[in-house]
């Protein structure tokens, strides 16, 4: 009997590394035989851990009310932050609004072991241009660090599948504008007016918001922060990727410093996901391209 499970507990280890796409993303993983551990609990955990938990949703609920089929036994989504380590690091880096809020899957594919995927410390640090060795961004990484252990006790970081590799695309798609103020507006207004008519636009084709931010900051005009998703490009992914909730859904910025004319709106390129997670499957890599194309049309309209 010993030596069966120790032939079950390699190939486990086997199979579960493949959840771990790259250094970027990390999966922690944890024996989950008691059943005591679920995305409710997780999220207990990181609320105590300073990490907030604005949305936790029960993903194959929706998938199967929209797709008539889930793909794992459990899949939940959810976003977090951390409201006071994102209001230092926005006083030096802007960009930290590519990752505000940070975003996570909870899956589990049988009753023995359940998964957390979130982003790393260098896949922060990539996305953001942040540096790895920034305090504060070290801090927050750590932070992340806290609260996956206290969520899943005894728990372990997956080894990557693969080694980390340069990517083809942009890593950041971004837009300005300027906004221009007339008969009593204020750069709040025209924000606000931007904003209804992006949330318009983007709803008509299929994605979803399921919470906002506005930082304040005496740095910035406005500084507000979307987390976005469209469901037709997580389903498909998903399914061999489930660690893909460590981009998705995606945060945009748009934010205005002050004393300087241009507004910026960006977001992490969706299309990075299939180097990122090595998305080879075609009905997949079809729904990555087209929401891509999808956000990057809407805001070149809404910008020219």
């Amino acid at each position: 009997m010993k030596k069966v499970s120790l032939i079950f507990t390699a190939l486990f280890l086997i199979m579960a590394e493949g959840f771990a796409s790259s250094s970027y993303n990390q999966v922690f993983s944890v024996d989950n035989a008691d059943g005591k551990i679920n995305a409710k609990s997780i999220e207990k955990a990181f609320n105590a851990s300073g990490m907030h938990v604005d949305v936790n949703n029960n993903m194959n609920s929706i998938f199967e009310k929209r797709y008539k089929k889930v793909h794992h036994q459990s899949y939940n989504l959810a976003i977090f932050t951390n409201n006071a380590l994102v209001t230092k690091l926005m006083k030096k880096y802007p960009s930290i609004g590519l990752i505000t809020p940070l975003s996570m899957s909870i899956f589990s594919d049988d009753k023995k072991r359940i998964n957390i995927s979130t982003l790393s410390l260098q896949g922060m640090s990539r996305i953001t241009q942040i540096p790895e060795t920034d305090a504060d961004l070290v801090k927050y990484a750590a932070m992340l660090d806290a609260a996956l252990h206290k969520a899943l006790p005894k728990g372990n970081y997956l080894t990557p599948k693969k080694s980390t590799k340069s990517s083809n695309t942009n890593l950041v798609t971004a837009f300005t504008t300027e906004f221009e103020p007339e008969d009593g507006e204020t750069y709040i207004d025209l924000k606000d007016g931007f904003k209804e008519e992006f949330e318009s636009e983007i709803a008509a084709v299929g994605f979803l918001v399921p919470k906002s931010y506005t930082l304040e900051s005496t740095d910035y005009d406005f500084f507000d922060t979307y987390s976005i998703i469209r469901f037709n490009v997580i389903f498909p992914v998903s399914k061999n990727h489930p660690d893909a909730g460590s981009f998705a859904p995606f945060s945009l910025v748009i934010y205005k410093k002050k004393g300087d004319d241009t507004v910026h709106i960006e977001y992490p390129s969706i299309d990075n996901w299939i180097n990122d997670l090595d998305i080879t499957d075609e009905e997949s890599l079809k729904e990555v391209k087209k929401t891509q194309g999808m956000m990057s049309g809407i805001l070149e309209e809404l910008t020219e």
